[in-house]
């Protein structure tokens, strides 16, 4: 509290000076027999100089500024696609830079060399089509070069991947990052939102999981029977505002498990394979250098944003929608690690976009291994599927035919009520 008092103090005594030094300055003023608008050639020649000074002195400021931080300590580019990245970003500084110094010489230049001179009056040249010309056309022209260069590098990191690409989906929800690896086949299962469980977080699709779904719709702690029962049951006495919240949850699960079986009816068992050997991957992304990934993106809740820095790469993930980009990885983070000369380094995937209070927290490592690290790496995933990890096999008598667990099958006829003959007199 001191401490605030005395700055308090001394920001208002600060203040009273300085009124006291422009009172002190007007009087001198007025002494001198001079009015505040009238300016002294001596005056004007050391503004001019001042100016003179204040150039050089910016543009060594800005070579220092750009030597020492310019490069934000990202290191190299880290993929293929980053190095014409950075190709086309030094490109762009390149020409930016040139005419910081173009014009800002220029400008102080000038204000230097036609200072104000006694008996010279100012030369009034209000317009120049050439001029005008000039520094609209070659602008433009340079963008436009910027442009294209850059749509082309957009364009190559957007296209569609070949058959070598490896797929991965990065699956983004506050506040954290789960990586989903297409299995031996190379093809990611397909998802749907409302198949999203306990044990199916990625809500992919299989006849396992929708089962799992409907059972969870139907018999879960909050779904239909439970809901039906609390409505119907007369020694339980519920509010009108709490019954009528019961009766807008149950229209909507009800809506939702139609959908469902609507689902499981026209689904077709043959791709749930290209699920069941999907493995999922958390806390760390690992990477094979060398190797070119197709990244597909999806999030569950808001907009995020997947940035891998050192990859030069980002792309948004969208609620609803699904986003994708590839990369090459050439350098393992190993190699990196001797690059940047530090052992504790790793590269990251990152959240660049505000997603909420946590946002700071959304972050994942990401690891590149080379062939023979990586190889291990996937031999060893491969047995962590998620039919395995998800839906282990359950088979006490050794059947031939073992049913995933949680994938009870329900009759929709028993549940749902029978739909009245809109035709048909009451």
């Amino acid at each position: 509290m001191e401490s605030k008092l005395i700055i308090l103090l001394v920001v208002i005594i600060a203040a009273i000076a300085i009124a006291q030094l422009v009172r002190v300055y007007e009087l001198s003023s007025k002494l001198r027999g001079k009015n505040e608008h009238e300016i002294s050639q001596k005056d004007n020649n050391f503004n001019a100089l001042l100016l003179l000074i204040f150039m050089f002195i910016q543009f060594f400021g800005f070579i220092y500024l750009m030597l020492v931080y310019g490069w934000t300590g990202r290191g190299e580019a880290a993929s293929v696609q980053g190095k014409e990245t950075d190709w086309l970003l030094n490109l762009n500084f390149i020409i930016v830079i040139a005419m910081f110094f173009f014009t800002n010489s220029l400008l102080f230049y000038f204000s230097f060399k036609y200072v104000k001179k006694p008996g010279v009056k100012a030369f009034y040249y209000p317009h120049n089509n050439k001029l005008e010309m000039f520094w609209t056309v070659v602008p433009a022209c340079i963008l436009a070069v910027v442009i294209i260069l850059g749509l082309k590098s957009w364009n190559e990191i957007t296209s569609v991947s070949g058959a070598d690409a490896k797929v991965v989906e990065l699956y983004s929800k506050q506040f954290d990052w789960t990586a989903r690896y297409a299995g031996k086949n190379n093809r990611l299962g397909k998802f749907d939102y409302k198949l999203k469980t306990d044990n199916n977080e990625l809500s992919l699709v299989t006849k396992n999981t929708i089962d799992s779904a409907i059972s969870r719709m139907l018999k879960g702690v909050t779904g239909i029977e439970s809901i039906q029962k609390k409505l119907n049951d007369p020694a339980i006495i519920l509010s009108d505002s709490i019954r009528f919240s019961l009766e807008k949850k149950l229209s909507s699960k009800e809506r939702l498990i139609r959908l469902l079986y609507q689902m499981k009816e026209n689904h077709d068992t043959k791709v749930d394979n290209d699920a069941w050997d999907d493995f999922i991957q958390k806390d760390t992304l690992y990477l094979c250098v060398n190797q070119l990934y197709e990244f597909k993106f999806r999030a569950e809740d808001v907009l995020h944003s997947a940035f891998f820095p050192h990859f030069r790469a980002q792309m948004n993930t969208v609620p609803g929608l699904t986003t994708r980009f590839k990369f090459t990885p050439d350098i393992t983070s190993q190699d990196m690690r001797v690059k940047m000369k530090n052992e504790n380094f790793n590269f990251i995937l990152m959240c660049n976009k505000i997603c909420g209070g946590s946002h700071y927290n959304m972050k994942m490592i990401v690891v590149v291994l080379s062939k023979a690290e990586y190889v291990a790496w996937e031999n060893k995933k491969m047995k962590e599927t998620f039919k395995d990890k998800y839906f282990p096999v359950v088979s006490p008598d050794k059947s031939p035919n073992p049913t995933p667990a949680d994938s009870t099958v329900v009759d929709s006829s028993a549940v749902l009520p029978e739909k009245k003959d809109s035709n048909k007199k009451v």
